[in-house]
């Protein structure tokens, strides 16, 4: 006899601790079976079992040998279902990040903002495709009072899928950019996906955030009844907007006042997107009534990390490292913002962007010939992509070649910028630098 949702939430009540992974057992946990391209958790239920799991959700029935294994249709499916279940029960405001670049340091300055005033649950590292954002909803407790929840989608069609599970109140669209065009076919596959929460929003009298400074978004939020515009202002850019604040400088670090504030912000980041995205925490913060103080302390207490925007000093250079992940838009804004940081000796480590399809060879080039027209002239090229490209700067097969070089010609006393996707691990030439 198949189990279903209430019957499951009854016990998920009782037991509300999710694990996927027989490796990260908690005692008393409900072990989900999910299957992959390479594996079938049906298979390793028991072990679930016999290392503290109260009960193991499966999908076959050969493997329910006890009572202590509940046989649903579909793993995924019921987890999923079980998520929207619980976020149906719960009564606070859930704010969902979409768009192509941003969506992590956005999360992360949100939360660093709102947990200030309040308990926030936000989406623990990259838990944000259909598998890791219906775990995060089921991390919700009563004692939560407001749920961050990022979104990651590489097809048309999947933020709307995520929002029927998360069923957000609020939310925002950090941008439009040249990401996962592979899977998104083009830059209004792009724009259709990032749409589709401000559908969800319009449909549901949710409210939408937007940046006043972005066209493209403003005209996208136009069926959205309720929303509230930002931003992100300095010299030679301003605009008015429900929430919008003025920065004195935006590099080396961004320097900032709030609206009638007196209080000086000082915060952590660089660059005038990065400004951006300080500046959805601001008008989140100032929406829900926080006061001058906590949004301060939350947008000055957010220290970068994980290879994002992160400043990495060993013993003979100074790193500026953002190789996290890339894509051709966020690879244009991170190089011109380096381009212009008030210092010299700079030296760039790109590693090739992926899932471009079709478009690799132009996005890889166009970086190229950006390079070349700042006149950035220590330019290191990791990966098959950039070195097909036509230059006059280092190209290297793989990341471990480039690591050999360096390792022989070593490079000191400079400011070195590294960026590329998460696949070209960037990161791993850190200690040939020291």
């Amino acid at each position: 006899m198949m189990a279903s949702i209430n019957e499951l939430y009854k016990i998920y009540l009782q037991y509300p601790y999710i694990s996927t992974d027989t490796r990260n057992i908690k005692k008393d946990s409900l072990f989900f079976a999910l299957k992959g391209e390479k594996f079938n958790a049906n298979e390793f239920a028991a072990d679930a079992l016999k290392s503290g799991a109260k009960y193991a959700i499966i999908d076959e029935e050969k493997y329910k040998v006890s009572d202590s294994y509940l046989l649903v249709d579909d793993v995924l499916e019921t987890l999923q279902h079980l998520a929207t279940h619980h976020r149906q029960q719960l009564q606070i405001p859930v704010i969902a990040i979409v768009g192509s670049n941003g969506k992590t340091t956005t999360k992360e300055l949100l939360t660093a903002v709102l947990k200030q005033k309040f308990n926030v649950l936000a989406t623990p590292g990259n838990f944000n495709n259909h598998i890791g954002l219906p775990l995060t909803i089921l991390q919700i407790t009563p004692a939560h009072e407001l749920a961050i929840i990022e979104m990651g989608a590489n097809h048309v069609n999947e933020n709307a899928f995520l929002c029927d599970i998360a069923l957000p109140s609020m939310g925002i669209v950090t941008n439009n950019g040249k990401d996962h065009l592979e899977g998104f076919g083009s830059m209004e596959g792009v724009i259709a996906s990032n749409m589709e929460l401000f559908t969800f929003l319009a449909k549901n009298n949710g409210i939408a955030f937007i940046n006043k400074h972005d066209e493209s978004l403003m005209q996208m939020a136009e069926n959205v009844s309720n929303k509230k515009t930002y931003a992100a202002n300095f010299e030679g850019r301003t605009m008015q907007a429900d929430y919008a604040c003025f920065a004195n400088a935006i590099r080396p670090t961004i320097e900032f006042t709030l609206p009638n504030g007196t209080l000086p912000i000082h915060s952590n980041l660089s660059g005038d997107y990065n400004f951006d995205n300080i500046m959805v925490a601001v008008a989140f913060g100032l929406y829900l009534n926080l006061s001058e103080t906590e949004i301060k302390n939350g947008i000055e207490s957010y220290q970068p990390a994980n290879n994002r925007s992160q400043i990495v000093k060993t013993n003979t250079n100074t790193i500026y490292m953002d190789a996290y992940n890339a894509n051709p838009s966020s690879m244009e804004l991170s190089i011109k913002n380096f381009a212009a940081m008030p210092f010299n000796d700079k030296v760039l480590f790109l590693g090739d962007m992926f899932e471009l399809g079709k478009y690799a060879e132009d996005e890889h080039q166009a970086i190229v010939n950006l390079c070349q027209t700042l006149h950035l002239e220590e330019v290191y090229l990791c990966g098959h992509d950039f070195a097909k490209t036509q230059t006059h700067y280092k190209t290297f097969a793989t990341t471990n070649d480039c690591l050999i070089y360096i390792q022989a010609n070593p490079i000191k006393h400079k400011n070195i910028f590294m960026k590329g996707s998460r696949g070209m691990k960037l990161e791993s030439l850190v200690p040939a630098l020291d």
